[in-house]
């Protein structure tokens, strides 16, 4: 049964940091690829990066790109959301996600399978 849990969110001031965390089980991560979601209280769930399982390539969306840094530890089945220059705008639900695909996309509708989301919150 694939399963993700995510961890790692919490209260930061504006300009901080923090780092989440999305262990897998069920499955190995060396098939799979993963992305970071986020979804804002009234606003749509949006892709914010993912990582390929085949080269460990890595995507951005335009509004982290600089800040944040995705990477995966396939020993200890983890992915990892270091982000970092936190702004009250990156308030909101973060979700990893994954699915079955040698290429990851920041597409919400393209994953099956989700965490239960961590909450992260920035304060100004």
């Amino acid at each position: 049964q694939v399963r993700l849990v995510e961890s790692g969110g919490g209260l930061v001031q504006s300009g901080g940091s923090l780092r989440l965390s999305c262990t897998a089980s069920g499955f190995g991560l060396d098939y799979y690829a993963i992305g970071w979601f986020r979804q804002a209280p009234g606003k749509e769930r949006e892709g914010v990066s993912c990582i390929n399982n085949a080269d460990g390539s890595t995507y951005y969306a335009d509004s982290v790109k600089g800040r944040f840094t995705i990477s995966r530890d396939n020993v200890k089945n983890t992915i990892y959301l270091q982000m970092n220059s936190l702004s009250p705008e990156d308030t909101a639900v973060y979700y990893c996600a994954t699915e079955p695909a040698s290429i990851c996309s920041i597409e919400v509708g393209r994953y099956p399978y989700w965490g239960q989301g961590t909450q992260v919150t920035v304060s100004s």
